[in-house]
């Protein structure tokens, strides 16, 4: 029986997409970013359909550990590093590479005795204010790493952007100048470029860039979609009707009783809702799919259930197939109605939805 709420994910896209990242940036290594399951996607259902990739990028130590445990033998950076002794004992078993980005983390590597174990990336901090060292510190950190036994010579660089969504932000330049006039003259790969990056700025790509959303076929910048840029949306989340009922001009929908109805009209009672990862802040009006067709979602959403205005639908009964977001429905403006990004929808998906690979044509 086909569940309640599902979502189909197109691998073949995933595929396509990461050719996107390589014709952008043709001379570079690629670190494909999987980080909170994958997007949403599947950890290691991203990870294998990715595995052609030099590297994956993961947020935190549990995540590389289950990468190397499943069998997958490509480089993995952690992004947050260690913060104890513990962890940079799990990344050296699990020969995870670790991003250095404060003092701390220096503290504990120069503890070690251990001969050239633990591959680094030395992050430094151009402009984002979140992890890393400052350009002014970074000559002394290097040093330091460079004197530290445990730590593979030479040390790999990178940093992160703060504004690259925003190709008339000149922020992301003073980044890029800045990182460059910091590491010029010293050994080792370099890697600048995330999603928007690989898209809209040619000057930060270098040694390896660092693809996120772009994998899944969703734009990083705001007022596009992904198809607009070449790529393939990866997931689709899907429902059905569950019920269909007339309403009168006058009443109200939902919790709140906030809609009120214009005009008399069929109404019909979708089974997903915020339990699902559908976002409860949608505005009235936001587009979804019944039977393929535009119809407006209507009331508030609430935990299982959302409800949709069937004017235009007028043959519409419970079990008919509903599609929230996907292939003719970007999932770029549904966020846009519910005023986040597109990230958190997907990212969003809770276990009670059922992820379904879309079978390969014959």
């Amino acid at each position: 029986m086909t569940p309640a709420a599902y979502a189909v994910l197109d691998l073949d896209a995933v595929r396509h997409n990461l050719a996107k990242v390589r014709e952008c940036a043709p001379n570079a290594k690629v670190m494909a970013v999987i980080k909170a399951n994958g997007y949403g996607h599947g950890l290691l259902r991203m990870a294998e359909a990715l595995q052609q990739v030099e590297a994956f990028a993961v947020a935190r130590v549990d995540e590389g550990m289950r990468l190397r445990k499943a069998g997958f033998k490509n480089r993995i950076a952690v992004l947050e590093g260690f913060t104890c002794t513990e962890e940079l004992d799990e990344l050296l078993h699990y020969q995870l590479d670790a991003v250095v980005h404060c003092p701390a983390q220096l503290d504990i590597l120069q503890a070690r005795t251990e001969p050239g174990a633990c591959a680094v990336w030395l992050k430094i901090d151009t402009g984002m204010n979140r992890l890393g060292f400052k350009a002014a510190e970074f000559n002394a950190v290097y040093q330091r790493l460079s004197q530290c036994g445990l730590v593979k010579q030479p040390i790999s660089l990178m940093t992160h952007f703060a504004s690259a969504d925003d190709v008339n932000d000149d922020k992301t330049l003073k980044q890029i100048n800045l990182f460059n006039d910091t590491v010029a003259g010293f050994p080792g790969e370099r890697s600048l470029a995330n999603s928007p990056g690989i898209l809209g700025w040619e000057q930060s790509l270098s040694d390896w860039v660092r693809p996120g959303v772009m994998l899944y076929g969703i734009s990083p910048f705001a007022g596009s979609t992904g198809r607009q840029l070449g790529l393939r949306p990866v997931m689709s989340l899907h429902s059905r009707l569950i019920a269909v009922k007339p309403i009168n001009a006058g009443e109200t929908v939902g919790y709140g009783g906030g809609w009120i109805c214009p005009k008399s009209t069929t109404l019909g009672v979708v089974a997903i809702g915020y339990g699902d990862g559908y976002p409860r802040h949608a505005k009235a009006g936001t587009p979804v799919l019944v039977n393929g067709k535009r119809v407006s979602l209507i009331g508030r959403v609430s935990m299982d259930m959302m409800t949709v205005d069937l004017e235009n639908q007028p043959d519409a009964k419970p079990g008919d197939p509903v599609t929230l977001w996907g292939e003719s429905l970007p999932v770029e403006e549904i966020a846009h109605w519910a005023d986040t990004i597109p990230y958190t929808l997907v990212c969003g998906v809770t276990q009670r939805v059922q992820l379904v690979e879309k079978m390969a044509p014959d």
